[in-house]
């Protein structure tokens, strides 16, 4: 029984492309993905920390977690569970999640990366998801748009420590994501080594699954969030993060974003802690341990939010509405809507 449980923006979403564009083929070489998709395992991991208001999502993503544990007891081979909102679980829900699977040898698979790094992508991901607070209020503890977008799920030691009481270190995966200058599809190889599967009978992507915007178009729609109204979960993935984000603003000349130097300290010290956990208790590591500690991952490289001026935030502003313009008269003619009726 393989629990891979995150943390997110460590590569877990290339993972998941690879082994569910597989399913078929990794359940005849005897890993089994229970559930219908992807958007189950999303609704286990939520159900399993109660969250309040999940019926709201889908009626059926309440007792998503206990489907997915009742479908993989009953297979005889290896099971997977993977989704990065896991790693939000509290010790108590962690516990009771190995528990569930009392006649399995239960494996735990931690995908790692440094916390500058981290910290940076995951409050994209906020603002990417319809997030209007800024990099600042994060680092201060504000919640960037739900438990899991915050530093409860983008601290490394506190992730493990809650995770891993009832496991033997051997059955604790760490996977350090690789860095520049490493194979692109070693960060696979390494998760197929784990699951003790044959990496190169499955076609990993070529390019970035989920790439990051730059961070003066990132700044834009946290802007453009304040102003817009509240929308569903699967409103804000399809207008937000698919029309807005991943569609027009990814079009836009990309910055990569950074972290301002006063977080250096913390983000050195949250990376020491999750470097000596690991090496205390002997957890099992593929990659190399060090990207978590060395200069250039506490460093959080490139643009800090604050230094975005108002000249681009007009510009990039300006670039998205004539987009949108276009998009309206493409699908609508020449026309636009609110003034059919008046004609």
């Amino acid at each position: 029984m393989f629990l891979h449980i995150g943390l997110p923006k460590t590569g877990t979403t290339y993972l998941q492309q690879v082994v569910w564009s597989n399913r078929d083929r990794l359940r005849k070489a005897g890993v089994f993905l229970p559930g219908f998709g992807h958007r189950e395992h999303l609704w286990a991991a939520l159900d399993l920390q109660e969250r309040p208001r999940l019926a709201k999502r889908h009626p059926d993503a309440p007792g998503a977690w206990q489907r997915l544990v009742d479908e993989g007891s009953a297979q005889s081979g290896d099971v997977l569970i993977t989704h990065e909102f896991l790693c939000g679980a509290s010790a108590e829900q962690a516990a009771r999640a190995i528990a569930g699977f009392p006649d399995a040898e239960v494996h735990l698979v931690v995908t790692a990366r440094d916390a500058a790094s981290v910290v940076s992508a995951g409050w994209q991901e906020s603002v990417k998801n319809g997030g209007t607070v800024d990099l600042d209020a994060v680092m201060a503890g504000a919640s960037a748009g739900g438990p899991e977008f915050s530093m409860r799920t983008w601290d490394l030691a506190g992730v493990l420590e809650r995770w891993t009481p009832d496991l033997p270190s051997e059955r604790v995966h760490v996977l350090v994501m690789p860095g520049a200058g490493e194979a692109r599809d070693l960060h696979w190889r390494h998760f197929a080594e784990v699951l003790g599967l044959d990496p190169d009978a499955y076609a990993a992507p070529e390019d970035a699954v989920n790439p990051a915007l730059g961070i003066v178009q990132i700044e834009t729609l946290r802007l453009v969030n304040q102003h817009l109204p509240r929308y569903s979960a699967q409103e804000r993935g399809v207008w937000i993060r698919g029309y807005l984000a991943e569609d027009l603003l990814a079009r836009q000349p990309r910055e990569r974003g950074g972290m301002p130097e006063q977080y250096r300290a913390r983000f050195a010290e949250l990376d020491r802690a999750a470097a000596d956990l690991i090496t205390e208790r002997g957890f099992h590591v593929l990659g190399d341990l060090s990207r978590l500690a060395g200069e250039e991952a506490v460093r959080g490289a490139g643009r800090v939010p604050d230094t975005v001026t108002h000249e681009e935030l007009l510009e990039s502003a300006a670039r998205l509405v004539a987009d949108i313009v276009a998009d309206v008269r493409a699908s609508t003619g020449d026309v636009p809507p609110r003034r059919r009726g008046n004609l």
